[in-house]
């Protein structure tokens, strides 16, 4: 299985979303919310190339972006390759 990691806020409906699908698929993941660790942000701006938004998700270390992004994956079909 494959390591996930979510830096994530808990009212931003993207970030459920994006949960949401994961959970759906049978995924487990980290869940890293940078409203209640506000120190864990400026970690996740560096991982991430710069980006501010959430959630920004990582498969095995694999910066793969937004829930937009995440979506996208599964969309094409590649997201099931990143999982396995």
């Amino acid at each position: 299985m494959a390591d996930i990691t979510l830096y994530t806020k808990p009212t931003c409906p993207f970030c459920l979303k994006a949960r949401a699908l994961l959970s759906e698929l049978g995924q487990t993941y980290e869940n890293i919310d940078i409203a209640a660790e506000p120190e864990r942000r400026d970690e996740m701006i560096e991982k991430a190339g710069g980006k501010t938004t959430v959630p920004q998700i990582f498969i095995d270390g694999q910066h793969v972006g937004g829930c937009d992004d995440l979506h996208a994956l599964h969309d094409n079909g590649e997201l099931e390759k990143l999982l396995s």
